[in-house]
């Protein structure tokens, strides 16, 4: 009997260390994912490129048309045009005032001489005098409404320059360029379509560069830390496995209840840390893939 029962108790305990998992953590594949989105309205002329596609950074992935963009420049520059060549020129509508007043400043000197010799009356002078200050006062309220209405025109112009190279800015945008080297993963739109601000044309990873969205438990958090190197296990089916050197990159500052597709050590944990673990890809590895790590 005592043989029969140490022989259970060793049975136990070969399947109890059989059944221990070789991995610390498990979890899915990702990579970040830069969605590219029209910035103007108008026809997608050029939206040459499919999903699997690679492209680079700042190569053109699409086009839009800017013919009413273009249209709607000309006309702003025609009317900067009109407004700058409307602008009074103040030198030249003030000539013949100033004139007018020199004279009359010449005529009242005049007048001064011969009032001290007697030769005029002091009414005579005083008119002069008086037509004087008049001139001047009408050449002040000139300048001020010359002046005025420049830098009204003036301020126009220089709105119009600004709309115009919004216009432009605007038409620069309808040229898209992929804001990374990647893999195109879907495609929303087609040329022919009409785009606006905001919509969706591709989604864009660099799947060079992805990494294993793993959780650990409470009781694991002090086995790890950023920059740590880690082993990164692929599942490719069956018995099928690599491993790949890893990098953790990202620690979750919140617990999370855990994800019902991912198993951990202890079965009775609830909640978990998502971590992440960067990994470099040789083109084996894919989104969505289940993988497991080991500390």
């Amino acid at each position: 009997m005592k043989k029969i029962h140490y022989l259970a108790l060793a049975g136990l305990t070969f399947t109890a260390c059989h059944n221990t998992p070789d991995y610390d953590a498990t979890g899915i594949f990702e990579a970040t994912t830069v969605t590219v989105s029209a910035e103007t309205s108008g026809r997608i002329l050029k939206l040459d490129i499919a999903e699997g596609d690679t492209v680079f950074r700042g190569a053109n992935i699409a086009l839009i048309d800017t013919t009413l963009l273009s249209l709607q420049q000309k006309q702003l520059q025609s009317q900067r045009l009109s407004a700058e060549t409307t602008s009074p020129d103040i030198a030249a509508q003030a000539s013949s005032l100033r004139t007018r007043i020199a004279h009359q400043q010449h005529e009242c000197e005049r007048l001064s001489r011969l009032l001290a010799d007697g030769a005029t009356t002091q009414k005579q002078y005083d008119d002069a005098q008086a037509e004087l200050a008049a001139l001047r006062g009408q050449l002040t309220a000139l300048l001020s409404t010359l002046g005025k209405n420049r830098s009204s025109i003036s301020d126009n112009a220089v709105a119009i320059h600004y709309q115009s190279e919004q216009i432009a800015e605007q038409i620069a945008k309808s040229e898209i360029a992929s804001p990374l080297s990647g893999t195109v993963l879907v495609k929303y739109a087609e040329p022919g379509e009409f785009a606006t601000p905001g919509k969706p044309l591709v989604k864009i990873a660099d799947l060079n560069k992805i990494y294993l969205r793993s959780y650990f438990t409470v009781a694991q958090l002090a086995d790890i830390k950023l920059g740590q190197k880690v082993t990164v296990i692929a599942d490719f089916g069956g018995d099928n496995q690599n491993e790949y050197p890893g990098t953790i990159t990202w620690i979750a500052e919140e617990s999370e209840f855990t994800p019902k597709s991912i198993q951990t050590k202890d079965s009775r944990a609830n909640l978990v840390y998502a971590v992440k673990v960067a990994v470099e890809n040789d083109g084996r590895l894919k989104l969505g893939q289940y993988g497991e790590v080991r500390l």
